[in-house]
């Protein structure tokens, strides 16, 4: 079993839900407004669900430039918008607001969410700058609100980002969950996208020796994914599923269809 609410599945689709950008955003659409983010990810939502996927994670990606501290009005905006749109879910959900792992988890205690992933732990030189997440801030966050339930995903090689950290990566998948009680390690590539390294995979998972799932985070697609699924728990997948594999795109139901038809077929 990867978690109660994926009931006995052995692996696990998690799909990506990207809202549209929040208010404050460069990005933004004021025309709008927080209706249409509303309307275009609930339409996400419903070829996510009829194409069979097992759980769907809300993201912020269209908010660029990144923040590494949340805005009030993001959190709230974001908030909002999974609050209305959970309503049409028949899966799990879980929520990411990059990059802030506090936000993250406040996010996902109000709206009631099964997880949540962020980078929770290292030290990253990135596009957003010198990055060095809090991993104790939000884990005692989780504890006071009372939602030790919710499961938190430790992505460990940061997209846009490289590691300040030298150890090589099995040593700190193994420390995020000896040390900061990861529920889950994930393992990205270096842009959204693009797969993680098959090796870096293997060796997260091999080093973590089946105490918590590993799961694939970027770049999965339709003729990877047995390759994966061989050596993970599941996958994040998001870029994969839009019109044109375009990150930016919404969704295509069809590319869903055939790609949980491979799934299907190796699970």
């Amino acid at each position: 079993m990867i978690f109660d609410f994926f009931g006995d599945k052995k692996k696990a689709v998690i799909a990506m839900a990207h809202i549209g950008a929040l208010p404050g955003s460069p990005l933004y659409n004021a025309d709008g407004g927080m209706a249409k983010l509303v309307d275009d990810v609930v339409s996400d939502i419903e070829k996510l669900q009829a194409g069979g996927v097992d759980a769907i994670m809300f993201g912020n990606e269209n908010d660029r430039p990144y923040l590494l501290k949340a805005t009030p009005e993001s959190i709230a905006a974001m908030t909002a918008v999974v609050a209305a749109a959970k309503q049409v879910l028949k899966v799990p959900f879980g929520v990411n607001y990059l990059w802030d792992p506090t936000a993250t988890v406040s996010i996902g205690v109000a709206t009631g969410a099964s997880f949540v992933r962020e980078i929770f732990t290292g030290v990253f030189a990135s596009d957003m700058g010198v990055w060095a997440p809090d991993c104790a801030t939000p884990s005692r966050l989780r504890r006071n609100l009372g939602r030790t339930d919710m499961k938190m995903l430790f992505n460990i090689n940061a997209e846009f980002a490289h590691s300040l950290d030298q150890r090589p990566i099995g040593l700190r998948a193994k420390s995020a969950v000896f040390s900061s009680l990861a529920d889950a390690i994930l393992v990205s590539g270096p842009i959204t996208g693009q797969p993680a390294d098959a090796s870096d995979l293997r060796t997260a998972a091999e080093a973590v020796e089946g105490m918590v799932p590993v799961f694939a985070n970027t770049g999965v697609n339709v003729d990877n994914v047995r390759d994966v699924m061989s050596v993970a728990s599941g996958c994040v997948i998001g870029t994969h599923f839009k019109v044109d594999g375009d990150t930016w795109n919404s969704v295509d139901g069809e590319r869903v269809k055939r790609f949980m038809d491979v799934v299907n077929s190796v699970r």
